[in-house]
């Protein structure tokens, strides 16, 4: 059997922008096929092998391009063929995105408030008609919450909030002024969500035009291996070159997104004394609005609602902090999603990358397939190539062979002794056709001298 090296592509165009070039990386040969099983590897007797470099678009965008292969080169013969019908291969390359496992955590409010009620007859157990708003809140089924009892404070100039104390004539009659404080959870919620294991994602379209025939299989990382329903195509993604070193990890960061909207017909909230949620928990689909995610350290988050200040802030720690009466108003309450939220907005708009906010910070978020489930996804903006390995079944090429006539212009060959291994001639031809060809000289040499023959 014959062997056949590939040499020559023809390039109708190559899409992306600023994508450079398709590579042949090495010579790849027709091969005799080989079947281990009935449903691996093409049906043939012969196959090309195309080893190429395949690259990203720009940012790691898409790459599209087209190239057809249009000369071949016999092995054992270095003789140059003409592909009759030069086989088209149209090979896309998707952006290559990052994907991170996600695993809900909890529900954390968004902006827990401090609210106060200025009253003279503040009590723990008081009800609406004394500390309005302060009131201890209850349960679906009735039940006092835990925690969400006012602090009352004494009034006076350095208190929590400064009040003034009235005459003796209003202690006496309408009792002693003070204030009651809580803490509220507003209706804006937020999903945590903790970040996991990361793969890189993106596919490879590769399709074959030959006689008339289409083949298509596409590959990537998770399906390095595919080949076409008619057994004429196999590609095998063997792999990226270097490797991508810009990737983030995000192991010790939570990311958090606004609870999806609904009816308030469906639930009636009430906060609990921790960390709360007015509907289930973990949510079905994340959304495609990006705009208020955000990535933030775990070591901002308290996991049980007792610390202050830190992201989700239960009414325990609220009420329990020492020297609640002399403490600022909203103490216990900073650093909360707001605040981060609050500064990114202002370094955007002093044209600023955002520090937190996924949305201008990384490109591409959540485009990847069946997006929407609980993976997130950011755009990898490398561009590196991928090594991609293309097998075509070769059974029906066809080769245009060209003949031209050619004239021997001079010959000269010097005499050598006897027993001599080598001898030297000069022969000095043209070709005098139209075409370009390939000539075969043959010397008739005396006896005792093995015939020669010389390619041109």
């Amino acid at each position: 059997m014959k062997s056949l090296i590939l040499i020559a592509f023809t390039f109708f165009s190559v899409s992306s922008e600023d994508a450079s070039a398709l590579e042949i990386l090495s010579k790849s040969k027709l091969e005799k096929c080989e079947k281990v099983s009935e449903s691996d590897g093409l049906n043939c007797t012969s196959k090309i092998l195309l080893d190429l470099a395949v690259p990203s678009g720009s940012s790691g965008r898409e790459a599209s391009l087209v190239a057809e292969v249009v000369e071949a080169e016999e092995n054992s013969s270095n003789h140059m063929r003409t592909l009759r019908v030069p086989p088209v291969i149209t090979i896309n390359k998707s952006a290559a995105y990052a994907l991170y496992e996600l695993t809900y955590i909890r529900d954390v409010a968004y902006k827990p408030q401090e609210f106060y009620v200025q009253t003279r007859k503040c009590a723990r157990d008081a009800g609406a008609d004394v500390v309005k708003i302060c009131e201890r809140l209850r349960d679906e089924n009735g039940h006092i919450i835990e925690h969400t009892q006012p602090t009352c404070c004494p009034c006076g100039d350095q208190r929590r909030v400064p009040s003034s104390c009235g005459n003796f004539f209003d202690k006496l009659v309408k009792g002693k002024a003070n204030t009651a404080h809580c803490l509220r959870l507003t209706d804006d919620w937020f999903h945590v969500f903790g970040i996991g294991q990361r793969s890189i994602g993106f596919s490879i379209r590769i399709e074959v035009k030959m006689n008339s025939k289409t083949s298509e299989v596409i590959v990537g990382p998770e399906n390095r291996t595919a080949i076409s329903n008619d057994k004429i195509l196999k590609g095998n993604l063997v792999g990226d070159y270097v490797g991508y070193t810009d990737i983030p990890s995000f192991d010790d960061f939570y990311l958090v997104i606004p609870r999806q909207v609904v009816s308030i017909e469906c639930f009636i909230y009430v906060p609990s004394s921790k960390w709360s949620s007015s509907l289930p928990g973990q949510p079905e689909n994340l959304g495609s609005d990006f705009t208020m995610w955000m990535l933030l350290e775990r070591v901002r988050f308290t996991l049980d609602g007792v610390e202050c200040n830190k992201i989700g802030v239960g009414y325990e720690a609220f009420n329990t902090q020492p020297d609640f009466c002399a403490a600022p108003f909203w103490s216990c309450l900073h650093n909360q999603l707001w605040n981060f939220w609050d500064a990114d907005q202002n370094r955007i708009s002093r044209n600023q990358v955002p520090l937190y906010c996924v949305q201008g910070r990384f490109e591409r978020i959540n485009q990847h397939p069946n997006a929407g489930s609980h993976a997130f996804s950011i755009g990898i903006t490398e561009v590196l190539n991928t090594n991609l390995l293309v097998e075509l079944r070769a059974d029906d090429i066809e080769y245009v062979y060209q003949r031209s006539p050619g004239k021997i212009l001079g010959i000269t060959a010097p005499t050598f002794e006897a027993l001599t291994q080598f001898g030297t001639a000069t022969i000095t031809t043209k070709n005098i056709g139209e075409v370009e060809a390939s000539y075969s000289l043959t010397f008739d040499c005396s006896s005792g001298v093995s015939q020669m023959e010389a390619i041109l």
